[in-house]
């Protein structure tokens, strides 16, 4: 799939909203993915993230509110490597992510705010498909979330 933010938000500015405030970084072996949301709540236990992305995901992006904490990775390379195995398209993290150099030789876009190499505690908290809003836009699953190295925007239906 070939799209560029950019242009997705010039031919339907009245349908898209823009995350802005935030600076993502790029880890994934994907610069470009998009998908139906699919969301998690949780605040430095990817305990939620990790059940989600070892599910079936085609199609989908997983959008993760980790509440902007970047003291623990809510993905490293091994949750990330089920999420390919899964058919995941993306991750979007208001958060961390670790083991850089393995993420980036993965076929699935990953965005997160940062990295660090601390895992993250477990304790089984977190919610799932909730609306979340991250650098004020509002994910709601079954939205659509388009990335790429320009930025991230959503939209209430498949735009490409």
């Amino acid at each position: 799939m070939s799209f560029v933010t950019c242009d997705l938000c010039d031919d339907h500015a009245e349908h898209v909203a823009v995350v802005t405030g935030l600076q993502w970084r790029s880890f994934g072996g994907r610069s470009r993915f998009s998908g139906e949301i699919q969301t998690v709540k949780c605040f430095e236990d990817n305990s939620r993230v990790k059940e989600h992305l070892a599910t079936p995901g085609k199609g989908k992006v997983l959008v993760v509110d980790g509440g902007g904490s970047l003291r623990n990775a809510l993905i490293g390379d091994l949750i990330a490597e089920k999420a390919v195995e899964n058919g995941w398209e993306g991750v979007i993290i208001a958060g961390a992510c670790r083991d850089v150099d393995a993420l980036a030789s993965l076929d699935i876009g990953i965005m997160t705010l940062g990295c660090v190499p601390i895992k993250s505690v477990r304790r089984g908290e977190g919610q799932l498909n909730i609306p979340v809003s991250i650098g004020g836009v509002t994910f709601e699953p079954g939205q659509f979330v388009y990335a790429d190295n320009n930025g991230i925007i959503v939209a209430p239906t498949a735009l490409v």
